[in-house]
């Protein structure tokens, strides 16, 4: 599995193109203002994108997808709870002082139990509300193994955790996420943020203050 992570001003938030090194089939993760480059590397490589899974629908998760969608011509994946989330992006840019333009309906919703596959790569969806209603781990990994990285949005980072006081936002249930849904995998296993650098489930488990 091969990843690639690019990230640009203001929020520089973190948007992925996870590929399979066999099939060259791939998923783009939460395009934002980084999505010329997200974008320029499915090109360079020649990738096959399969999907655009979003991680929950914070502006600075969603502004890409206008971009990303007629691009790779794909569909949008978002969870339900979430939904009213990407149609006020208007909204929530003038929180932040800033201006955003409404994108692409969402194409399909994620189900609980049901897996989305590209490549030899399985993409296990654990809801992880908190953040936000609609918030979801993509935990990714080979189809033969049980082994996972977890792309998590932005319920975990390295040394903190997801802030809970915009629409939809609850401690005690981002703190619930965390200890059931992703302190379930291994402590191996790698955490890949919306913000900031990666870490692992065990790292944060020992040293992260909030928790």
């Amino acid at each position: 599995m091969q990843i690639f992570t690019a990230a640009v001003p203001p929020f520089m938030k973190n948007g992925y193109v996870v590929s399979c090194d066999t099939t060259r089939e791939a998923v783009v993760i939460d395009p934002g203002d980084e999505v010329e480059e997200l974008i320029e590397e499915v090109a360079s490589r020649g990738l096959a994108v399969q999907a655009i899974l979003l991680t929950h629908a914070h502006l600075d998760h969603i502004t890409g997808v206008d971009r990303a969608k007629p691009a790779l011509q794909v569909p949008v994946w978002l969870h339900r709870d979430d939904l009213f989330l990407y149609d006020a992006i208007e909204e929530q840019a003038r929180m932040f002082g800033l201006r955003a333009k409404r994108q692409p309906p969402v194409d399909r919703f994620y189900t609980p139990g049901e897996p989305f596959a590209f490549g030899r790569y399985i993409v296990d969806i654990r809801h992880t509300p908190g953040h936000c209603p609609g918030g979801v781990c993509l935990a990714i990994g080979p189809a033969d193994s049980p082994a996972r990285e977890l792309f998590v949005g932005d319920t975990l980072f390295a040394g903190s955790i997801g802030r809970t006081d915009l629409p939809g936002g609850d401690h005690e249930t981002l703190i619930r996420s965390i200890t059931t849904e992703l302190f379930s995998y291994p402590d191996e296993t790698i955490v890949h943020s919306g913000h900031g650098p990666d870490t692992t489930i065990g790292r944060e488990k020992r040293t992260n203050p909030y928790l």
